[in-house]
């Protein structure tokens, strides 16, 4: 990342938005690196990393810290987004990587800062002693003053746009581009295929409920299934109404509507309040009225 001589880069100040980004960045990662790592360990005794979590935490974030800030002069949040650091402190104005220093003090504020609460908060914990007591107090009142100067320093970050973090500001390391930022070209082929697919699905979600699917579905079976050959005999209409034409079942309370074929009472008057000109599924034939079969013909079927 450091320039060499005659190839000096020249300073890119980065925006608010972008530096937030990296921070969030960096905690998901470390979040997707611990789970992975613990996930290493679901088929042990459970409680087994308990004890050793601040210390096993520290050793994960020192390897990133290694091949991070260490290497690159940038943390992988930065890295994504065409940032890194830059040593504040120098007078001049090209770009001056942070020295090995400022590096290690950062792995001390960050990762020892991080282990040395988690680990103090284990020591004192469970310790009745009034001198573990009085220190407890002690570190108990410096985490909430380094948080009460997170505070004023994120305030201060917001209105001038230097120094995201406390580590950062005592440190005098800044976030810059490691490159200019160029002009963005964006394309509208993506957006107009989204645009063109929106107005279509709003376009069927207001023709559905228009459309008639029961008849165009009884219309659609009755061409494919034609029915010839009928008798209009009582007798023939025994025969063939062992069945209900709508639900395919027994008839139950068997009515027709003047053709030959036979219907369940509650799907016939269901479907021909529905639909006022509900037709035959069978053979087509628009409802006349609805007939119930005569009590000899039904009893004739049931002995059949």
């Amino acid at each position: 990342m450091a320039s060499g001589p005659g190839k000096e880069k020249s300073v890119n100040p980065v925006l608010r938005i972008s530096q937030l980004d990296a921070l969030e960045l960096n905690k998901a990662l470390e979040q997707l690196v611990w789970s992975q790592f613990t996930s290493c360990f679901h088929g042990f005794k459970p409680g087994l990393l308990a004890h050793l979590e601040p210390e096993l935490k520290a050793f994960l974030w020192l390897i990133l810290w290694r091949f991070t800030v260490y290497s690159r002069n940038a943390t992988v949040g930065q890295a994504i987004l065409n940032i890194q650091y830059k040593n504040n402190l120098s007078q001049t104005e090209k770009y001056q990587p942070p020295s090995k220093h400022q590096k290690l003090w950062y792995l001390i504020l960050t990762v020892g800062g991080r282990w040395l609460e988690e680990r103090c908060y284990d020591l004192f914990s469970n310790r009745q002693v009034q001198s573990f007591c009085r220190m407890k107090q002690y570190v108990s009142f410096g985490a909430g003053l380094l948080k009460l100067c997170g505070l004023v320093n994120f305030l201060i970050f917001l209105q001038k746009g230097t120094f995201a973090t406390l580590t950062e500001r005592i440190l005098g390391i800044r976030a810059v581009f490691c490159k200019p930022q160029s002009l963005r070209q964006v394309g509208f082929e993506y957006m107009n295929r989204e645009l063109l697919w929106h107005g279509f699905a709003e376009f069927l979600i207001y023709l559905l409920p228009l459309l008639n699917l029961q008849k165009l579905k009884l219309k659609l079976s009755s061409w494919c299934l034609p029915v010839a050959g009928l008798s209009d005999s009582e007798n023939m209409l025994a025969a063939q109404g062992k069945e209900c034409s709508l639900c395919g079942e027994w008839p139950s309370l068997p009515h027709t509507i003047g053709c030959p074929h036979v219907f369940c009472y509650y799907c016939i008057k269901s479907n021909y309040l529905f639909d006022m000109y509900f037709t035959c599924p069978q053979c087509g034939s628009e409802v006349q009225g609805l007939q119930p079969l005569k009590y000899r013909i039904e009893m004739a079927e049931l002995r059949a």
